[in-house]
């Protein structure tokens, strides 16, 4: 059976992440995109042997496209996405899923009212070497985790978005709304709940707009680091770090302490794991690299969003696992506004401050 897809928004992450990984999937038959600028869309569609919607509305309501990628801006996701679940597509949402509570319960709802896949683009799950380490944590062969610290880091997305300048929407309030947070940080919000199988449920930070400016010279909107403590509903804590001013070379580690040892994850050039036991033996794993700005490689995710609609397989990110950690972003970037601890209850859309 083959596929037809449609993507919404033809900036960096679709020009070099799904574009190119729907055209070397087998299942896939044609691609049809979509841009408010007509020339992106027909530059892609050039370059992809695809084709060019005249509409937003055009791709959302062709009955030949059977799944959609939502690449537009992060203000738009509530939008997109409802718009083409409830047309009847399976969709793959970019993260973060949204801006808001609300904006992220209107795409689950939408997913459930329609029964088509959502998944959300959340492609660190994907790695081997994440993996790998989820499966020595969950078998325990390195006791209990006691604590962890993770970062994300590089240059800026100005050196990624489409046009290469500070105008990239990444820096706008009312576009990107979370800067680096959403950015970078909602990734590992969402690895360390998959590496750890822990929701986090308190959290403080701190954060700032430390470098960036704009087109004018004045300090960007929106951070461009931030830096948190977490502690998770199992007992766990831990620290993050999130940021665009990485100038030297991009950092995408994480480290758990355990019990009988430590897990170290793309901390080494050479090993993107290590396990460090508590006697002092090493086993290194040369497992693949991970993607970065520099280095395009399948990150898998297109391949597992097809593979769910072929097979009508849950989704390995799903609408749900989003919410969870768009909350958890939402009460960082709270902790950090308020400077108090912040308590995430998943339950309910409120975030309560804290006193400890």
């Amino acid at each position: 059976m083959k596929l037809k897809a449609g993507i919404i928004g033809c900036g960096s992450i679709a020009k070099f992440r799904h574009a190119p990984e729907y055209k070397a999937n087998p299942y896939i038959d044609e691609i049809v995109f979509y841009d408010r600028n007509p020339e992106r869309a027909e530059i892609l569609a050039d370059q992809f042997a695809g084709s060019v919607a005249a509409s937003l509305d055009d791709l959302i309501t062709d009955p030949t496209i059977d799944i959609i990628s939502d690449c537009s801006s992060n203000e738009f996701h509530p939008i997109n996405s409802v718009k083409a679940l409830l047309a009847g597509k399976h969709v793959l949402c970019e993260k973060p899923i949204a801006l808001t509570i609300e904006g992220a319960e209107q795409i689950v709802q939408a997913q459930k009212t329609s029964s088509k896949k959502l998944m959300i683009d959340h492609n660190q799950r994907f790695t081997r070497a994440h993996q790998k380490a989820r499966q020595l944590i969950e078998n325990k062969e390195l006791g209990e985790v006691l604590t962890f610290k993770t970062s994300f880091g590089h240059a800026g997305p100005e050196r990624w978005g489409i046009n290469k300048t500070k105008s990239t929407w990444f820096f706008s309030k009312e576009r990107s709304g979370l800067g680096v947070a959403g950015d970078l940080g909602i990734h590992k919000i969402d690895l360390l709940h998959y590496l750890l199988n822990d929701g986090i449920n308190q959290v403080s930070a701190f954060q700032g707009s430390l470098d960036k400016t704009g087109i004018t010279g004045e300090p960007i909107e929106v951070c461009d680091n931030l830096v948190c403590t977490l502690k998770t509903a199992g007992g766990r804590i831990g620290t993050a770090s999130f940021s665009w001013t990485y100038y030297g070379e991009e950092d995408n580690s994480t480290i758990i302490y355990l019990t009988g040892g430590i897990i170290k994850i793309y901390h080494d050039k050479d090993y993107p794991l290590l396990v460090i036991e508590k006697d002092g033996s090493i086993a290194k794993y040369q497992l693949e690299t991970i993607q970065t700005n520099d280095d395009q490689t399948n990150s898998g995710v297109i391949d597992s969003f097809v593979d769910s609609v072929l097979h009508n397989k849950k989704p390995a990110v799903t609408g749900e696992d989003a919410l969870v950690s768009l909350k958890v972003l939402l009460g960082i970037v709270k902790a950090a506004e308020t400077a108090t601890v912040v308590q995430v209850n998943q339950s309910t859309a409120k975030l309560e401050t804290k006193n400890v």
